[in-house]
């Protein structure tokens, strides 16, 4: 409920800058808060993938440590608002998001900026490859859940580097969804039971999948990913930094051990949480809460005074 309490006051103080077109003053507000709220969580905790970095938005920084210094050690993986394009835009689907796992057991990719992911339910696990053309990969997909091709969805971020991604899914005969923005949410409801979205592929940022990571680490999905450096420099700052640039990730390689956390909530309003509503003198919130030790999903529903935030 700490954790819930940071992604509620950061989503909350992102509302007054949807819609208006400056995501970097949408971020800036929501880092602030939850920096704030962090700061009051009763562990010694280590942000090892934070955001903003590739695009110059306020950032909660690699390296900084939050909390008040007592309680478990862990790992922190922070998006104030993953989204920011979708918020500053008055889009659905911007959450505000936090993952944390056991000190020294989340992959460090902060000089990688972005990663090719797949995505699945429990049922990709050992019939779906990055390694296979996405053809192979929906074809064999189908067969696992027992339905054909033509009723699988597809979820893809909206990009010009998808051009031809997204041809050969429509060519294999599956749908698409495509995301404008925010893979993290995409690529959580690709290994929900209820949800629509049977897998999610492409590229997107790295700091996103190792997020997606500890959230699958409770919903037993599958994922994969491979480092996708977009310049030589990168290539080279990865190196320096131990990493293998060509090595299959699998979920364990991004977060290792059972002990994550996953929390998000809401901004705007979108297919994994509602976002922030005001009604009357309350602000209502909804979070999603995962953890991976106990298997469980859990949503909360806050409703909090407006005058204590206006």
């Amino acid at each position: 409920m700490e954790l819930v309490r940071a992604t509620e006051a950061a989503a909350i103080r992102a509302v007054p800058f949807i819609g208006r077109g400056d995501k970097n003053a949408a971020d800036g507000a929501a880092v602030d808060a939850m920096r704030k709220f962090l700061g009051t969580v009763n562990f010694d905790g280590v942000i090892v993938i934070g955001e903003g970095e590739k695009d110059h938005a306020p950032m909660l920084f690699n390296g900084e440590h939050v909390g008040n210094g007592r309680g478990p050690a862990c790992d922190i993986a922070v998006d104030p608002i993953d989204g920011t394009s979708l918020t500053a835009t008055g889009r659905q689907n911007a959450i505000s998001v936090i993952a944390v796992s056991d000190r020294g057991t989340m992959l460090d990719a902060s000089s990688v900026f972005y990663m090719d992911k797949i995505v699945t339910a429990a049922a990709g696990r050992g019939v779906v490859s990055l390694d296979q053309s996405i053809g192979d990969n929906l074809r064999e997909l189908a067969k696992a859940l027992g339905k054909p091709v033509g009723e699988l969805s597809v979820a893809v971020l909206d990009r010009p580097r998808h051009e031809g991604l997204i041809d050969a899914i429509r060519t294999a005969g599956a749908g698409t969804r495509l995301l404008l923005d925010g893979d993290v949410a995409g690529g959580i409801n690709a290994a929900r039971y209820e949800s629509r979205i049977d897998m999610c592929v492409g590229i997107g940022g790295s700091p996103e999948g190792i997020t997606t990571a500890c959230a699958l680490k409770a919903l037993d999905g599958f994922m994969q990913g491979r480092l996708a450096p977009g310049s030589d420099s990168e290539r080279s700052n990865a190196l320096a930094a131990g990493l293998d640039v060509d090595k299959l990730l699998e979920l364990d390689d991004m977060v290792s051990g059972d002990n994550t956390f996953f929390v998000a909530t809401g901004v705007t309003d979108g297919g994994l949480v509602d976002g922030v509503r005001r009604k009357g003198p309350m602000i209502r919130t909804e979070s999603i809460v995962l953890r991976s030790r106990s298997g469980t999903v859990r949503r909360v529903v806050a409703e909090h005074l407006a005058s204590k935030w206006l």
